[in-house]
């Protein structure tokens, strides 16, 4: 295995890393900003309260976006394991 092949694997599983943490990160992300801005506004000045609709967006986005995550795992896992003679051969 050369150290391009290395490398590329590497991209590989960081590029669908990204891509599956996404949708649940930037639901967090959202929700956040948006409790945050709402506490500013308000100035409601309890920790906790951010908690419960980040817990449940980000369940919903879980719930939605499930499907497409499991479908991109395996299909990388696929092609992974189509690779590997080659890569174990050179």
């Amino acid at each position: 295995m050369t150290d391009t092949q290395i490398v590329e694997l590497g991209l590989q599983a960081m590029t669908i890393a990204a891509k599956m943490s996404a949708p649940v990160l930037l639901t967090a992300l959202l929700i956040g900003f948006a409790i945050s801005l709402f506490q500013s506004v308000t100035q409601i000045q309890e920790a906790t309260l951010s908690f419960v609709p980040k817990a449940i967006a980000v369940g919903a986005a879980m719930l939605f976006s499930g499907n497409w995550m499991l479908h991109e795992m395996m299909t990388y896992t696929t092609q992974l394991f189509e690779k590997l003679p080659t890569l174990l051969m050179s």
